[in-house]
């Protein structure tokens, strides 16, 4: 009995053989598929993304090489649906199939618009946004930094209304793509060049119209962290009225037009002529009725009698300085008087309360010889001495006989 004998392959052969079908069938050279992102790695060093993308009953493997992952403008995560475009193959080490992605875009929304939004509410949560934050434009700006394309309709219109409306300005222009992968970078390095010669007093960024991806080096994370941290006020003026960036929302100021920009950056200079003539005027009609009222006040007091005829006004200052003169001698006189009496009453109640008077009356005082008073004769012994005081003089005596 014959029979063939059957084929033994190893593991590698047979992965490589499903890989070849796969790579020749052109229907999964070109595929566009539709789901959840899930697993998602993004790689740091490499910088490719590896996720899957799955639906309600089944999932695949994809990756995205740090090539085509460069291009996503917008925040990949899971959880995001998305529509893929790629080709599907067998990754053999693994034994696995799986997608690699050439393109992605979000499902539903736009790129452009999904990123916008992502980073918005990135930012806006950070408080870039804050209100708070936000510095006051000068008054009267000395010089004005520009950082726009020195090509485009945007400066000159800038220029153009600059001129017009407050020539004192000096203009100082940053020339830089407003466009393209290397505008963002251009944008950030005039913003903090102006910062760090600090050679303006406000700055005006921004371009013409466009499309949204004209626009796009405006919504870029790094400009908009440029700006915040900007110590000169920052006007921004992207776009027609009905553009909004990233870099409005950061900015100090949004202007819809750059045209617009220029006209907040600066007061009208007619304006302030016609506001110097009032206030020139208010001035002049001030000082004037001032010196008018001055006048007639002093008119009025040229005709008071005291500066017409002095010697009156002395005559009454002497005839009140007499009358307070005679009065406050008067007053002296009484007062001297009173006291002279009250003076003469106490001189005759402290006579009357003198021991002087008393010993004029015949009476003495006897002392011993220590002076004390001697009030009994059980203070004497026969042979003591004491002294009499008597009313025109003093007596020594001793004692012969005690009675």
């Amino acid at each position: 009995m014959m029979y063939n004998a059957p084929l033994v392959l190893t593991v590698s052969q047979l992965n490589r053989y499903v890989k070849s079908r796969m790579d020749a069938d052109e229907n999964l050279y070109n595929v566009f598929l539709v789901g959840e992102i899930s697993n998602f790695t993004n790689h740091y060093k490499t910088g490719h993304f590896y996720f899957s993308l799955k639906d309600e009953e089944a999932q695949i493997k994809a990756v995205m090489f740090r090539g085509n992952a460069a291009k996503v403008k917008f925040r990949v995560e899971n959880g995001l649906r998305v529509i893929i475009r790629g080709r599907v193959s067998l990754y053999e080490a693994a034994g696995s199939y799986q997608v690699f992605v050439d393109d992605m875009q979000p499902d539903g929304t736009g790129a452009l618009q999904l990123a916008f939004e992502q980073l918005k509410e990135k930012l806006q949560s950070e408080g870039l946004f804050a209100e708070a934050h936000k510095k006051p434009i000068p008054k009267y700006p000395e010089r004005i930094g520009v950082i726009t394309s020195e090509t485009g309709a945007a400066i000159q219109d800038i220029l153009n209304v600059l001129g017009r409306r407050y020539p004192l300005a000096e203009v100082i222009l940053a020339p830089v793509l407003v466009q393209g992968e290397e505008a963002p970078n251009q944008l950030i390095s005039a913003v903090d060049q102006f910062n760090r010669l600090s050679c303006a007093d406000v700055l005006i960024i921004g371009r013409g119209g466009g499309s949204a991806e004209d626009l796009w080096a405006f919504n870029d994370e790094g400009l908009a962290r440029a700006v915040y941290r900007s110590n000169i006020p920052v006007i921004s003026a992207v776009g027609h009225e009905t553009d909004f960036t990233i870099c409005d929302f950061v900015a100090d100021l949004r202007a819809p037009t750059p045209s617009a920009a220029a006209e907040l950056a600066v007061p009208n200079i007619h304006e302030l002529y016609t506001q110097l003539s009032v206030l020139q005027t208010h001035l002049q009609n001030t000082v004037y009725g001032a010196l008018q009222t001055k006048r007639q006040e002093l008119a009025f007091l040229a005709g008071k009698s005291v500066l017409q005829n002095p010697s009156v006004y002395f005559d009454s200052l002497r005839m009140r300085l007499l009358t307070v003169n005679n009065t406050f001698e008067a007053s002296q006189q009484r007062i001297l008087h009173d006291a002279h009496i009250r003076l003469q009453e106490n001189a005759a109640k402290l006579q009357s309360l003198s021991p002087l008077a008393v010993l004029a009356r015949g009476y003495t005082v006897a002392e011993l010889p220590d002076k004390t008073v001697l009030q009994s004769v059980a203070q004497l012994k026969k042979g003591d001495s004491f002294l009499l005081q008597l009313a025109d003089g003093k007596a020594n005596c001793v004692v012969k006989e005690i009675l």
